[in-house]
């Protein structure tokens, strides 16, 4: 019994010399549109800042959110997104111009609401300590080489963001 006792009384000192464990939050970003971009970043600097340890996985087209080529210039397209800024028919949608159009118009909210760009809300988010996982299989189905994109990215399979994923006290996938 006595040592029961004496390896329970080590294991509260050490819950007690460290503190409570710092909470994580796992995002996965799949979709790479101006409107899709911004809800991981904006929840991955919301908790970074409150103190969390934050990863987001970008896979598929979520990849162009950290493309250098491409995360200046995403994208909002108004066909088949009846919640969209401009609310159009699905066949107006279709004509050239709607997708510029509703481009424009997403950007303008965004600005005239104060919000940071996509590429500011990148900066923000590596300077609070955000990890963004680029995903490698992904990569190679989508043509995107480790050069092409932003700094700071680390290229990992999924097995690597699923450990990171496994201790995490949040995970979305948005």
């Amino acid at each position: 019994m006595t040592n029961l006792a004496e390896n329970l009384a080590t294991i509260a000192d050490a819950t007690a010399e460290t503190g409570p464990r710092q909470k994580r939050l796992a995002l996965v970003a799949s979709k790479g549109t101006l409107d899709a971009a911004y809800p991981p970043l904006i929840l991955a600097t919301t908790a970074a800042s409150l103190g969390w340890e934050v990863g987001i996985y970008f896979t598929f087209y979520g990849l162009d959110i950290l493309h250098q080529g491409r995360h200046r210039k995403l994208k909002m397209a108004s066909l088949a997104n009846p919640s969209g800024p401009i609310r159009l028919p699905n066949f107006i949608g279709a004509i050239p111009g709607a997708t510029a159009a509703a481009t424009k118009v997403m950007r303008r909210w965004m600005k005239r609401s104060r919000m940071p760009d996509v590429a500011e809300f990148i900066e923000m988010s590596r300077g609070l300590g955000v990890t963004f996982f680029a995903c490698a299989t992904t990569m190679g189905v989508m043509g995107v080489e480790e050069g092409d994109l932003i700094a700071g990215c680390d290229v990992a399979g999924a097995a690597k963001f699923l450990d990171f994923a496994g201790e995490a006290d949040v995970q979305l996938f948005v």
